[in-house]
């Protein structure tokens, strides 16, 4: 295209005939499971040049894992956020993490 030209959506097409609305659905049905009932692991990533421990996927309440999430920072004396169903905790907390998890009667994928 050159410089000034408009660009014509309308050739060819006709937008009044057959086009509806299209609905965005949630294809994410996210069922509220019990602590024993969660399988975790384990995610290690970089970003950014720093290590970041992953640990999920929860399937609790927004509250309820925002709550757990506060507990293990304040235990583990680091950052996080809970991000998608993962909670994200700055540097390689995994050996510290998982005995505080399991103690919450979380279970762990072998």
């Amino acid at each position: 295209m050159s410089r000034g030209k408009k660009l014509d959506l309308s050739i060819g097409a006709s937008f009044d005939d057959d086009w509806a609305l299209v609905e965005e659905r949630s294809n994410q049905t996210q069922k509220l499971l019990q602590p024993q009932e969660h399988k975790l692991v384990f995610k290690r990533e970089k970003r950014r040049g720093k290590v970041v421990t992953l640990v999920g996927e929860f399937f609790l309440e927004k509250k309820e894992a925002q709550k757990l999430l506060k507990r293990l920072k304040t235990s583990l004396a680091c950052g996080g956020s809970f991000k998608e169903g993962w909670m994200e905790f700055q540097g390689e907390v995994q050996e510290r993490l998982k005995p505080l998890l399991l103690d919450a009667n979380y279970r762990f994928k072998h």
